[in-house]
């Protein structure tokens, strides 16, 4: 699993193992935040179609799932 820093999350890419769609490439597009510093919303967007879907966080340490960066 990756060790992902949740305040650095905001605008990175990710690209999904196993792609559907034609959705391959994604980016962290919006983040939300509580008063102690815990993620309320994680939404990637798709590069290609532009559709947005809201995930946890955590799922991006799946390395079955997401691999960091374009590929």
């Amino acid at each position: 699993m990756h060790q992902i820093n949740p305040k650095k999350l905001l605008n990175s890419k990710w690209t999904a193992v196993r792609p559907q769609n034609k959705e391959k490439h994604f980016i962290v597009s919006e983040m939300e935040f509580d008063e102690e510093g815990a993620v309320l919303i994680c939404c990637i967007e798709a590069v290609m179609t532009k559709r947005a879907i809201f995930i946890d966080w955590q799922e991006l340490k799946n390395t079955s799932q997401w691999h960091q960066g374009w590929k």
